[in-house]
């Protein structure tokens, strides 16, 4: 057991390398539209009533100016 034990961490630090440019943007675009997607079911699913409720109240008092 007191063999010689490879850092597998080490390993990967020592392996980044530079992203090309085009992929990062491909890749940051993704998560733009991933995001956005994530973004508009949360307020259909999660907020859906109070949207609904929002949407449809109406005020009864009359503003005048």
């Amino acid at each position: 057991m007191s063999e010689n034990k490879i850092n597998p961490f080490k390993e990967l630090q020592q392996s980044l390398k530079s992203v090309p440019p085009e992929m990062r943007r491909k890749v940051m675009d993704d998560v733009a539209i991933a995001k956005l997607f994530m973004d508009i079911t949360f307020l259909f699913t999660k907020n859906y009533p109070s949207t609904m409720t929002g949407l449809f109240k109406t005020n009864n008092k009359k503003k005048y100016n």
